[in-house]
């Protein structure tokens, strides 16, 4: 077991929690026919987190397995009276069955989201112990979520080495009987507050009180009190209101200034001891559809992204460091990038930390089956919504994508059943969150969408503005393009005057190395790369139609060589120009900006101590 100093889940930290990444016992299960952990015969080691299909896991299988089984003998930590001990894991691919001491603790279904038991009562008698983790995954099995995960023995065209089992971290975390088990946050800036929702779990109890002190910096924005707090509490905080606008817009969350609002939680009983305390972040912010545009914080945006698979050449879908997700992020940043599409993956939620904190919009999107099934309907269905409870609180996240390029519904023209799964999901999506755009069915065939995206590789820079930038109507438009061969809106389905964007274009392919060199062009030079990169942005930018657009792509990946950056994310031309290339020449008045931005930041808390003091503004209170 190893202390670590990164918390696994940003949103909900608590003091007390162990790392149990390292190296396990580890057995392939070919045939799948091991059903008890008295059964395998463990013959290897493997370095969690990281799947068997990789490297950096010291297995390196890809070869075709329906499951792996995973051993490891820990102390636990003591626990006073009370306590509980909560076994977590981050995300296992696809099923996971887990005991500890032979005991069944529980089982998970789905590759992408975290599970955790209680496992308090299997570790009452003195250690050692044991955890073993079954985890199955039938490689030839299109029906369930895989996104990028290949079907066949060899990676091809698109898609991607399998990940089969612990591909996320595994943590301990000692709770007390009665503890705050989830948190979700929902800024309003109509009101000025932040909707705050708790779930408290554990040993149920009538005389508790939850206090909640919301800050940036200094600057105290409130301190509440909420009295009999049950299993659930749901409440609207009201926040002490600056007055004057520019300090109102600096507590604002954007990509140039990703103000977060650090959050303590406590539960405390009748007398005022502390039951359970944790902390957590939030930000103001509002992401909407205005018309054709998307605004943020009620100003028009234009979305600068580009598509991340999420893949590194030794770790596969895992990030090799916590640092290597920072770096991720702040490549796109510097790149001239204001968001990522992450592709057909869910994300761990170390990378959206880094992307709330250093400002990186996120576009999530659910990772795809391939047929259409009942079991394909329910599973999806299932796991988006545990993707979506998971990751609803960060600020970074600004549109939810349920379905790419019709994979799982691919008959979406003839048949109405699969329509409805798209409509429905996307209905789903906006009664769990109203306050983001969805994106029903990204690049074509769109039945339900708030912002319409196109998914369009021409690779002839003027003859992708001529497409675009057209006289004609846009009925007529959609009536005449189809990218893919796909209609971009089904018939009963025009467009309904949503953004569009184009939102996968380019995949231009370099690379330095021998071997195969796949990509939707191909530039046969470095020099080459960035003028076809220049000129393909520079029309982009020109089509005013487009509330945004997104390239293809962040960094090669396995056989996919179209990304701006190799795969050990060397840049193929230097940033900068990257950067010019991406976002255009600044206009004069925007570098101003921004400095003004990053000084009046510096500024910010003592002139707010000043104001308060001259009586400009309220104080921490927000009183006149």
């Amino acid at each position: 077991m190893t202390l670590r100093h990164e918390h696994p889940r940003p949103l909900l930290r608590r003091h007390g929690w162990i790392s149990l990444d390292g190296p396990w016992e580890f057995a392939i299960d070919r045939e799948g026919r091991w059903g008890e952990p008295g059964e395998v015969r463990f013959d290897r080691t493997i370095e969690v987190p990281f799947a068997p299909e990789t490297k950096a896991s010291g297995v390196g299988d890809t070869g075709f397995y329906l499951a792996c089984w995973y051993r490891l003998v820990f102390d636990a930590p003591a626990l006073a009276v009370g306590q509980r001990l909560l076994l977590h894991f981050a995300a296992v691919d696809y099923h996971a069955t887990v005991w500890v001491n032979r005991t069944l603790a529980g089982t998970h279904e789905g590759g992408y989201t975290p599970f955790d038991f209680d496992v308090t009562e299997a570790v009452r008698d003195p250690g050692p112990h044991e955890i073993v983790v079954c985890a199955r995954d039938d490689p030839s099995d299109l029906a369930k979520p895989r996104g990028k995960q290949d079907w066949m023995l060899e990676p091809h065209s698109i898609w991607y080495p399998r990940t089969t089992g612990i591909w996320q971290t595994v943590w301990l975390e000692v709770v007390p009987a009665t503890w705050i088990g989830a948190i979700c946050w929902t800024p309003n800036l109509e009101r000025w507050e932040v909707g705050l929702e708790v779930r408290v779990d554990g040993e149920k109890r009538s005389d508790l009180a939850l206090h909640v002190r919301l800050s940036v910096g200094d600057l105290v924005l409130a301190d509440d009190r909420y009295a009999q707090c049950g299993s659930e509490l749901a409440r609207r905080i009201a926040l002490s209101d600056p007055g004057i606008d520019d300090y109102r817009n600096e507590l604002l969350w954007s990509p140039s200034s990703p103000t977060l609002i650090e959050a303590e939680l406590e539960l405390r009983d009748e007398r005022g001891a502390q039951v359970d305390a944790v902390t957590s972040y939030t930000a103001l912010r509002k992401i909407a559809v205005q018309g054709e545009r998307i605004v943020l914080n009620g100003r028009p945006l234009v979305l600068r992204m580009v598509l991340d698979q999420g893949y590194w050449p030794e770790t596969g879908m895992t990030a090799p460091s916590d640092d290597a997700l920072r770096a991720d992020v702040e490549l796109a940043k510097a790149m001239g990038f204001n968001g990522v599409r992450k592709h057909q993956k869910i994300e761990a939620p170390r990378y959206l930390y880094w992307a709330d904190r250093l400002g990186l919009l996120v576009w999530e999107e659910m990772p795809s089956a391939y047929r259409f099934t009942v079991a394909s309907v329910e599973r999806l269905t299932r796991q988006w919504v545990e993707a979506m409870r998971r990751d609803a609180s960060h600020p970074c996240i600004v549109a939810w994508v349920p379905f790419n390029e019709s994979w799982g519904v691919p008959n979406l023209p003839d048949i109405p059943a699969e329509r409805h799964f798209v409509q429905a999901l996307y209905h789903l999506t906006k009664t769990l969150d109203p306050t983001r755009p969805v994106v029903g069915n990204d690049g074509w065939e769109s039945v339900a969408t708030d912002i319409i995206g196109i998914h369009d590789y021409e690779e002839d820079p003027e003859l992708l503005e001529r497409r675009y930038e057209t006289d004609e109507e846009i009925p007529h438009l959609f009536r005449r393009e189809r990218p893919g061969g796909r209609l971009l809106t089904l018939e009963g389905h025009p467009h309904a005057g949503q953004p569009l964007m184009l939102t996968e274009f380019g995949g231009i392919a370099f690379s330095q190395q021998r071997g195969e060199n796949w990509g939707y062009s191909r530039a046969e030079t470095a020099e080459e790369f960035a003028a076809l990169y220049q000129a393909l942005l520079e029309a982009v930018r020109g089509i005013s139609l487009f509330a945004g657009y997104c390239y293809t792509q962040f960094a090669d990946t396995f056989q996919e060589t179209n990304g701006l950056l190799y795969a050990d994310r060397t840049p193929k031309f230097p940033l900068p120009m990257i950067e010019l290339a991406t976002r255009g020449p600044r206009k004069p008045r925007e570098e101003e900006v921004e400095r003004e931005w990053r000084v009046r930041m510096l500024k910010f808390q003592k002139d707010r101590h000043v104001a308060v003091a001259a009586g400009i503004v309220g104080d921490d209170e927000g009183s006149p």
